[in-house]
């Protein structure tokens, strides 16, 4: 076995690869890199267990996915697919088909929660219990390590048992973990084919040489008899499994059952659950148990078919009370998909004196924590335990949710070290890169796990690093850790960052100022407060500036990265770390020339020096005050939008939202986000006032105004072209713009109008200018509206939008919002116009004086078109 880093999606490529001629792909978040990665093997000739380069198909849509798998598989080819959420649901009519006919494949899954009153990438269960009555059998991982063998484990079995499997593990919080894990080599997973299995399968193919007919009509005279035929297939299924899993094990010495119970043979209570959150259970079986509590759980391996008789006779005897937890939301039903199998099976097979109960958790990959493990322990001891509970959330309407005691954590022994980044700055991916050094080079255990705001390149991105000698289970975000950087100086008022950094670890600060008189004017009170209150090592380096001095134009990833080695020769010596880094950039980067790889060395060269601790003063304990991201002039950016944007969005209670998910819009103005590094400085004398900077800018934050008014002396006009008495000005929005400099650059005057400045020096004075031109009355212009002129002295009414900075698609919505924004009414497609254009807890389209403007919905990725042509119909 060899010792590797990897995520849950490359464990399952790595083994479908192994076991497939041919790839029927749509990619769909988070289950699209099993898809490219394929892709990529087939590209460079990578063969599969059969010595040949399987092919790699993109179709048009997952339905049709599913129906050209549904011909492959006809015809005898081994084929296999990857999916998720509405994706999956997309392909269910042909499940029902390949299950019916008993086709040999498998889908991997990376589940994800389904689009209902909201779309969420994020991962739950919800879309592969949706897909429990389609006839195919259901495996389901746990960890990293588990896709890879739980992936072989379906494969095998699919073959000999005939029956179509599903295997999935959770979308994000185990597909995109990066962690250590063993591989198998394709030798010694070919040493477990059965070949007569796979000749079986190809016998069956469709073929004129032996002609036969398939997918039939068929009348209620026959029909029935002939879809219980498939009944001793699913009957035998779970000892072919358990078989399998058994000869897996001698391969590779771990051992998997179909339901395996972890904890002490006398545990009188006892939870049942499947997917990630069963690491989280065993750590906290372990500590209970330590402390003397008789408790054990349940980890479901082969959801379907449910062998209930397997599953009572691994209850141990002693058990008298479970819980048993979906992640999964069913409205209106009796009880959730797991918990009823395991009430049917207590009664069907004598466990009637065991008291079973049944709750909710982590959808959306909310968090599944020890503390949350522990609550429904505890609400097991109550003589009556509450039933149809969840845990994880405060329902304060049906009052459904479990109390939890946020003292209870476990404890580790690793470093632990968060990172905050800024999407697209590259820290996600320089933390990949120390993950891979670290555990390949240093020989410790690696887990790596990056929560992505739902945003485009303006979101915060937040990565969890664990390091540590043995191997890390531990599928929750870090809560304390030893080391903490910030990677944007914006945070520091938009984020209580510091909370999650234990007293005497470490702070690392990409800032403008690393001497502590700058500092001390520069940090909000609560950070200095908090520095000192935990006697934090404080860490601070200009790593914009090196990036800029050469040429990296902004780029600190690799910076900041190599701060983070010197910071911890306890992992690695600085020195060796450094030959890695440096090795690292030459593969990556040499594509895109020896400039581009000798400016990353550089940037490196230079970091040691510029890297300062700061000596800060006691004093700084006595200061305090809180983070505020946005302006709050309404109750409801007040109460439901601040608190998302300090990350504190789990706190919010069931009575804040709308049961239907309809949210206002003209929202946008309430964020601050200051991410940039620079900002467009107007040049009057220069301008020959075309509007064309703001007809280009993708976040509505240049704006063109015309006044007769008295203005402030900072205010600076010309006299308007065009419109005598009247005088004309360009005005940024500073707390908004991303700093992309395409207004500067499609400036046309021959001295440019426009010219990007360090965004400190223009911060304030455009700031107070803004809130003026706020108070200025439109003006009626002779330019006509549907020209680029005219067109710009209409207020946009789609603005501040979270798009990438530069985007090319967005001032294209302007534009419409500016021409027809109070009549128009939008029905989107999911992809990047659902995120810019509606990611909660904001809202970029905006309203008229009057109130009015664009109205927004969006239903699927596939369907947009039609979901237009009804609206036009009603």
């Amino acid at each position: 076995m060899n010792r590797q880093i990897m995520d849950g999606n490359t464990a399952a490529s790595y083994v479908s690869y192994a076991f497939s001629e041919l790839m029927l792909i749509y990619p769909i978040t988070p289950s699209s890199p099993m898809a490219e990665l394929a892709d990529e093997w087939q590209a460079v000739d990578k063969e599969n267990l059969f010595n040949q380069v399987p092919k790699v198909v993109q179709m048009q849509s997952e339905s049709g996915v599913a129906g050209a798998l549904h011909g492959a598989l006809t015809c005898g080819a081994l084929a296999t697919t990857y999916t998720c959420s509405q994706g999956l649901l997309l392909m269910q009519p042909n499940m029902f088909k390949i299950a019916g006919e008993l086709l040999p494949c498998v889908f991997h899954v990376s589940a994800r929660a389904l689009s209902t009153h909201a779309l969420s990438i994020f991962g739950d269960h919800q879309d592969v219990m949706a897909c429990r009555q389609t006839g195919f059998a259901m495996i389901a991982s746990s960890s990293v390590q588990e896709c890879m063998d739980l992936a072989l484990v379906a494969h095998l079995a699919t073959l000999k048992t005939s029956i179509p499997f599903l295997h999935f593990f959770d979308g994000f919080r185990t597909s995109h973990e990066l962690s250590t894990i063993e591989t198998i080599s394709y030798d010694h997973i070919k040493s477990l084919v059965d070949s007569a299995d796979i000749e079986k399968f190809r016998a069956r193919a469709l073929t004129p040489d032996t002609p036969t007919a398939r997918g039939t009509t068929q009348n209620g005279d026959v029909y029935f008899q002939n879809r219980e035929r498939a009944n001793e297939r699913y009957l035998s299924a779970p000892d072919i499994v358990q078989n399998i899993m058994d000869k897996v094990a001698v391969l590779t010495k771990r051992a998997y059952h179909v339901f395996d119970y972890y904890g002490v043979s006398t545990a009188t209570r006892v939870i049942v659950l499947m997917g990630s959150s069963a690491q989280t259970a065993r750590e906290t079986v372990d500590l209970l148990n330590e402390n003397g509590e008789n408790v054990g759980v349940i980890i479901v391996r082969l959801y379907r078919p449910f062998d209930g008789e397997k599953f009572c006779n691994c209850l141990p005897k002693t058990c008298q009370k479970i819980a048993i937890l979906d992640r999964t939301k069913e409205a209106g039903c009796l009880g959730e998909p797991l918990y009823l199998d395991v009430c049917a099976a207590l009664r069907e097979f004598d466990r009637q004196d065991v008291i079973a109960v049944g709750g909710r958790y982590g959808l959306a990959s909310k968090e599944f924590t020890p503390a949350m493990c522990h609550a429904v322990f505890e609400n097991l001891r109550a003589p009556i335990p509450k039933n149809h509970f969840t845990v994880g959330i405060e329902d304060d309407i049906t009052h459904t949710s479990l109390p939890i005691d946020t003292k209870f954590q476990l404890t580790h022994d690793c470093t632990s070290c968060l990172f905050y980044g800024l999407g697209s700055d590259g820290t996600v991916g320089a933390n990949k890169n120390s993950i891979r050094i670290l555990g390949n080079y240093a020989n410790l255990h690696a887990q790596g796990y990056f929560v992505y705001d739902s945003k485009k390149s303006g979101g915060a991105t937040i990565s969890h690093l664990r390091f540590g000698k043995t191997p890390i289970h531990a599928p929750y975000l870090i809560d304390k850790a030893d080391f903490l950087a910030c990677h944007n100086p914006s945070y520091l008022t938009r984020y209580d960052m510091l909370s999650h950094v234990k007293a005497g670890g470490v702070f690392l600060l990409n800032c403008p100022h690393t001497d502590l008189d700058t500092l001390d004017k520069f940090l909000p009170e609560h950070v200095k407060h908090s520095i000192a209150e935990k006697a934090l090592r404080f860490y601070v380096i200009d790593a914009t500036s090196i990036a800029r001095e050469v040429g990296l134009k902004g780029k600190t990833s690799t910076i900041m990265q190599a701060a983070f080695f010197i910071l911890h020769e306890n992992l690695i010596p600085y020195t060796e770390a450094v030959r890695y880094l440096k090795e690292d950039i030459s593969r990556r980067f040499s594509k895109k020339g020896d400039t581009m790889v000798e400016m990353n060395h550089l940037a490196i060269d230079k970091t040691s020096e510029a890297l300062q601790e700061i000596s800060y003063p006691a004093e700084w304990k006595n200061t305090f005050d809180s983070p505020s991201p946005i302006h709050c002039e309404s109750d409801y950016a007040e109460k439901f939008i601040q608190p998302i944007l300090q990350l504190k969005g789990d706190a919010l209670p069931v009575s804040a939202f709308q049961a239907d998910g309809t949210v206002p819009t003209a929202t946008t103005q309430y964020e601050d986000k200051g991410l940039a590094l620079t900002l467009p400085k107007w040049i009057a004398k220069n301008c020959i006032q075309c509007n064309q900077c703001a007809f280009v800018c993708p976040h509505a934050t240049i704006r063109s105004f015309l006044t007769d008014q008295e203005v402030p002396t900072a205010f600076e006009t010309l006299p308007a072209i065009g419109m005598p008495n009247m005088r004309f000005r360009i005005q940024i929005v500073p707390r908004h713009c991303m700093g992309c400099g395409v207004c500067a650059e499609t400036c046309p005057a021959k001295e440019k109008a426009l010219v990007m400045r360090p965004a400190l020096e223009l911060f304030d004075a455009e700031e107070e200018n803004w809130q003026f031109a706020e108070t200025l009355p439109h003006v009626n212009t002779p330019f006509k509206r549907n020209t680029v002129k005219g067109n710009q002295f209409y207020p946009p009414l789609f603005e501040f939008s979270y798009a990438c900075a530069g985007c090319g698609e967005t001032p294209y919505i302007k534009v419409l919002t500016q021409l027809f924004g109070e009549n128009m009414l939008i029905a989107n497609a999911t992809g990047c116009s659902s995120i810019y254009g509606g990611s909660a807890p904001t809202c970029p389209y905006s309203k008229n004086h009057e109130g009015k403007g664009p109205a927004w919905a969006n239903s699927l990725f596939e369907d947009n078109a039609e979901f237009g042509y009804g609206m036009h119909l009603a």
